[in-house]
């Protein structure tokens, strides 16, 4: 075990792990759509780290910027007005298309979608906050409260207010619901909600949280008409309707944004990763021109030591300058097409493969025990045997790296990944669901 691994464990407390089960791997590289660890072997990044290297490891440009603004003025508090600040700030609005939008920057996804609760409670009034299950809106307090899968038990009891709805999942619908389209699907699932508003309170709800694009809950697309819909009820009960597009937004769909691909506008957006692909922290809140006005004559009542950071705001001007640049988005359009054929001609080969959902390039590959029940290959928060720890290691161990939630692979590699690579990638990940085939017989 090398120095660094050690010192690692000995100092650092590791995410979501227990402390005497993790084994880091150190890397000491990374460029473009790979990294590299001590040993000198080279790894497919395939989920862009946490789904924000979007522009992938070690674009110059990026990375210039930041170097520039670090010797130009380095910090200087949130109150003064900046040059990038307020290019930033203008690049991120008119990117959102929100005429007489305004942005307040944060740090994280996790913080921005914190503002997003205290905006909406500010600005209607109510308490109340509605969020999806299998949804994941961050760890703290807040947002931590938002997410309905079981990384926010820790944050429990919580903040009064909160409330869990069930959003459109059709491959694991109750079993007595037959969908004969995505409208039906729609209909089912927005009368569900509609009714949970009404037994809430329609008065006291102050928001409706949604993913737009799910994202490592199963890369959850929803079916058509669901959007629409759930704006339809917020504007019949004046709710604010958030999207959160910290992991769907910018272009990892396929547009700047997830939503700008349905029918409809949200109140607000959250935003973060792609926006400066991780090299710095930058996230933030996108609030419309009704929201935004409200707060000319009303204290907003949000404030970070580092927001709309100088090196951050930087950093996103040279990323967005870079999306256009590299022509990212016809880029996903085309590998979307790709991966699709690649993971149709898998699903029909692997017996574990139950389906995948994809959106851009963002992808969930569903696995199952038994492809005629769907019952899927770990239950919902009881991988006791550690095993899609074990398949992500088997992938991992021939140089596709990516992470599991529950019984689902995220596949989501940097949005300038080539044909040729990803064809190569996906060849590793058909070779080890033929050992994962063997696991369920």
């Amino acid at each position: 075990m090398s120095e660094i691994k050690d010192m690692s464990k000995k100092y650092n407390l590791h995410s979501w792990s227990a402390q005497n089960k993790v084994n880091p791997m150190v890397i000491t590289k990374a460029e473009g759509v790979y990294f590299w660890d001590e040993d000198g072997k080279k790894y497919f990044d395939m989920s862009s780290q946490l789904v924000n290297s979007n522009l992938g490891h070690g674009n110059k440009a990026v990375i210039q910027a930041i170097k520039d603004q670090a010797e130009k003025l380095a910090f200087i508090g949130p109150g003064y007005a900046v040059d990038v600040r307020s290019e930033a700030a203008k690049a991120v609005v008119e990117a959102s298309g929100l005429d007489g939008a305004k942005v307040f920057f944060t740090n994280a996804g996790a913080e921005s979608n914190e503002n997003a609760i205290k905006m909406a409670k500010m600005y209607t009034k109510r308490w109340k906050i509605f969020s999806m299950y299998r949804c994941y809106h961050g760890s703290s307090a807040g947002s931590g409260m938002l997410t309905g899968e079981p990384r926010h038990f820790a944050n429990e009891p919580g903040a009064p207010g909160f409330v869990k709805y069930d959003g459109p999942y059709a491959y694991r619908a109750p079993k007595a619901c037959k969908f004969n389209s995505e409208e039906d699907a729609a209909a089912f699932y927005l009368e569900l909600l509609e009714n949970q508003v009404l037994y809430e309170g329609p008065s006291q709800i102050a928001a409706i949280f949604t993913e737009t694009i799910v994202g490592s809950n199963g890369v959850l697309v929803p079916p058509k008409g669901y959007l629409e819909g759930v704006r339809a009820i917020c504007d019949k009960y004046g709710i604010v309707m958030v999207c959160d597009e910290v992991m769907a937004g910018w272009y990892r769909t396929g547009s700047t944004f997830a939503w700008q691909q349905y029918d409809f506008k949200p109140d607000l957006i959250t935003f973060a990763k792609g926006a400066t692909c991780g090299y710095v922290p930058l996230g933030g809140v996108i609030a419309k021109k009704e929201i935004a006005e409200f707060f000319n004559d009303n204290v907003m009542l949000c404030g970070l030591t580092y927001s709309a950071h100088p090196v951050g705001c930087a950093a996103t001007i040279a990323t967005l300058k870079e999306y256009e640049r590299l022509n990212v988005k016809e880029n996903v359009k085309k590998q979307e097409g790709v991966l699709r054929q690649l993971l149709t001609d898998i699903q029909k080969k692997h017996a574990s493969v139950g389906e995948f959902r994809l959106k851009g390039l963002f992808c969930a590959v569903e696995l199952v025990k038994d492809k005629a029940t769907g019952a899927p290959i770990v239950p919902f928060n009881g991988d006791k045997d550690g095993t899609m720890t074990k398949i992500v290691g088997m992938l991992k161990k021939e140089g596709f790296s990516t992470y599991s939630h529950e019984n689902m692979l995220i596949v989501a590699p940097p949005l300038i990944i080539t044909e040729e690579e990803l064809k190569e990638a996906m060849a590793i990940m058909d070779k080890v669901l033929d050992s994962v085939d063997n696991m369920i017989k």
